[in-house]
This record gives C-alpha cells, structure tokens and sequence, in this order.
C-alpha cells in the first residue's frame, strides 16, 4: 500500500475541515428557520388566545340595502323622535363597521358622553346640526362630514325645523348595535348611565342646550 505524501495529507485534512464546516453553517441555518418560525408563533398565536380583534373579514357577497330599508327590515325608533335604519351590521364586517342612517323628527340629540374603543363618523344628508367635539363647537350641514375620536367627549343635536337625516358610523361596531337595540326599548336611554357603560362608553353629561 502507497502511503501519502504530506501534500495529500493536507490536502485531505483540508478537505474534511471544508465539509464539516459546510455542515455547521446547515445546521445553524436550520437552527435559525425553527427559531424564527417559533417567534413567528409565539407573536401571533396569543392574539387568538386572547381574543384580541383581528382586521376585518368581510362577506363574500355585496350587501344591498335600499332607500328607506333597514338592513334586517326592523326599523326601530329611538326616544320617541328618531328613526333609525341599520344599512351596515355588525356581522356583516365581523364587527369591524356598523352604520346607521338616522332621521331626526324634532330638535334635539343624545347626551354628553365618549366612547373607549370606536371612532364614531357623521355624514348630514339632509338639515343642521350642531356638534361639540372635545372643546370644539360646530354647525354641520348637508354634505358636511366629521369624525369623532374615542374617548374625546363629544355631544350632538339637530336644530333644523323639517326633519333631518345623518349617517353614524362606529369603527370598530364594538357594541353599538346592542346599545341601539336597547335604547329602542327605553323611554328615557339618555339617563341610563349602565346602558352606556355596558357599552363600553361613559355618559358624560346631558344634552347639547338648544336655548
């Protein structure tokens, strides 16, 4: 048997080196996807556990609701003067949107309060209102939109002398469907400070003066 000379040898000697070098940087790069993969999980999968809100599916499908119809053809009239139409439910964007078309029937609008998770929006179709936004006042009519943000006070009220007609929309719907459902059956929702904490809101204080 030939025995190798000392060049071989090296060469040999290299040549292994190079390969179990080759084989610790797979390994590390292995060891790098799991961990990565496990940060990924650990990041997200608590979220679900947790419940928290994940962005919005919405239905497969257009959702048409015509001129003058409830989503769920059940109009309800809210302290004997408002009649509110749903046009977007709540389960119709898994609670990411609800909207409401209002007609107001006299002057007059809800009291002083916030909300702690929704951004609430108004759009006035038809006649004037009057807003207050945190320290702000002002006078919206037909065409003008505004938005409120959570947990800023704010407080609303027509002041037309025909009836008028806002849109209202809450992002995320949080529970603002249920508190309209629920206010429907009341005959004074504007006192009742539990309604609007189970709601996760805060009656702040009563309705905009008119005088």
């Amino acid at each position: 048997m030939r025995l190798k000379t000392a060049d071989e040898f090296h060469e040999d000697r290299r040549m292994s080196d190079d390969c179990g070098t080759f084989r610790i940087r797979c390994e590390a790069d292995a060891m790098k996807n799991i961990e990565r993969r496990t940060f990924l999980e650990a990041a997200v999968l608590p979220l679900a556990a947790l419940g928290l809100p994940q962005a919005p599916q919405s239905t497969a499908r257009g959702i048409r609701v015509e001129h003058g119809v409830d989503r769920y053809d059940a109009p309800r009239t809210i302290a004997g003067a408002n009649v509110v139409t749903y046009k977007v439910g709540t389960q119709d964007t898994h609670a990411g949107l609800f909207l409401l078309e209002q007609v107001s029937m006299r002057k007059g609008g809800p009291p002083r309060h916030l909300h702690h998770a929704q951004e609430e929006w108004f759009y006035v179709m038809e006649g004037e209102y009057i807003f207050e936004v945190g320290q702000d006042r002002m006078r919206l009519k037909p065409g003008d939109s505004l938005l409120a943000p959570r947990r800023v006070p704010h407080v609303w009220a027509y002041v037309g002398e025909s009836p008028g007609k806002i849109l209202i929309a809450f992002q995320p719907a949080g529970k603002m469907e249920t508190f309209f459902e629920q206010a429907a059956k009341l005959r004074d929702f504007a006192a009742d400070a539990k309604l609007y904490r189970d709601c996760d809101m805060d009656l702040i204080g009563p309705p905009l003066s008119l005088a």
